[in-house]
């Protein structure tokens, strides 16, 4: 079976990638490599991957001719950094992958694998479920909301569509981010002894371990296309949603290293509780990875310094980095020079 992976360098995506050779998959990543190959670079020589470089607002759909599954995770990722430039977000996040799923079904893929995300619930006073109505309160999270409501018409008994909206993703990667609260905690901790906590705290969060993530979604590649198509789960699960100011706690305990709490930033407007049930209940599906495991392994890894906090591991930063360069070439080719 041959799975596409937009997005596949990323930091989900690199792990996916892994995941899926692992179980066998033939495996095709397309990726712009904003962040660079540097998480891809050793399964280059796999004689089961193919790297594409490339955008999907206009990738060549041909790519597409026996692909099996397309799962699609490329996106301008995070809320701030959907923030650089809305219009390119809402280009990429909501009309670049509405494109991805209707070349799929035109070019015979069997099934399409959306990647959401649980800001689509914004603010919540009470738990939610995926029938619980949205509230997406950023540009990341309002195309995410746009593409689930355009993309579940497509399913169809050839066409088997699943919408996945991921807690708040953590753990090492192949791709590391430090963007990412539990990471930007062990870092914040491992730099300066204190645990950078934003806004009051207050704010409830759902998280998944990245690997967690990745099982996920390849449970709902091996299952039955009749229980999961037109269907949306969480991914999570309930034991794993803290309010912001816990998890402080819970990652300095779980380091062993004398910490303080210091607080930053104005009050975060996102706040929501996810209720899991449903993808435990039907796909019996269940994490298997907690924050505290994934702390130490990311500390020992700052201290081993397997892993450092370059510009990369900072999605937001790296971006306006990016963007900074396209305005100087285009300052170049407009003006011969810069003046």
């Amino acid at each position: 079976m041959q799975v596409l992976v937009t997005g596949g360098a990323g930091y989900i995506g690199s792990t996916l990638l892994r995941f899926l050779l692992e179980r066998g998959y033939d495996v095709i990543c397309l990726d712009r490599l904003f962040f660079g190959k540097k998480s891809i670079v050793e399964l280059l020589d796999n004689p089961r991957f193919k790297l594409i470089k490339d955008d999907i607002r206009w990738f060549d759909p041909k790519v597409l001719r026996g692909v099996d599954v397309v799962v699609d995770l490329a996106a301008l990722s995070n809320d701030p950094a959907g923030e650089l430039d809305p219009a390119k977000t809402y280009d990429i996040n909501y009309l670049g992958r509405i494109r991805v799923a209707r070349l799929s079904k035109e070019y015979g893929v069997r099934r399409y694998i959306f990647a959401s995300t649980c800001s689509v619930y914004g603010f919540q006073d009470e738990i939610v479920n995926e029938n619980s109505k949205l509230n997406p309160l950023t540009t990341y999270a309002k195309s995410a909301a746009l593409a689930e409501k355009d993309l579940l018409p497509l399913a169809d008994r050839s066409f088997t569509v699943t919408i996945l909206r991921f807690a708040t993703v953590y753990g090492l990667s192949y791709r590391m981010r430090f963007d990412l609260v539990v990471n930007a905690m062990v870092l914040s901790l491992y730099k300066r002894g204190k645990i950078m906590v934003s806004g009051d705290g207050k704010q409830k969060r759902p998280l998944v371990h990245v690997k967690d993530v990745c099982r996920a979604i390849i449970r709902i590649i091996e299952s039955d296309p009749d229980i999961v198509n037109g269907e949306i789960f969480n991914v999570g699960s309930n034991d794993q949603n803290f309010q912001i100011i816990d998890l402080a706690h819970k990652i300095g305990k779980a380091i062993g290293k004398p910490y303080k709490i210091e607080f930053y930033g104005d009050p975060d407007r996102r706040s929501y509780h996810v209720d899991f049930s449903k993808i435990r209940n039907i796909l019996n599906f269940r994490t298997e990875h907690t924050v505290e495991e994934a702390a130490r392994e990311i500390y020992d890894a700052l201290e081993r310094d397997l892993i450092r906090d370059d510009p990369t591991t900072i999605t937001v930063k790296w971006y306006k980095h990016l963007l900074e360069i396209h305005k100087l070439v285009k300052e170049i080719e407009k003006n011969g020079r810069i003046l």
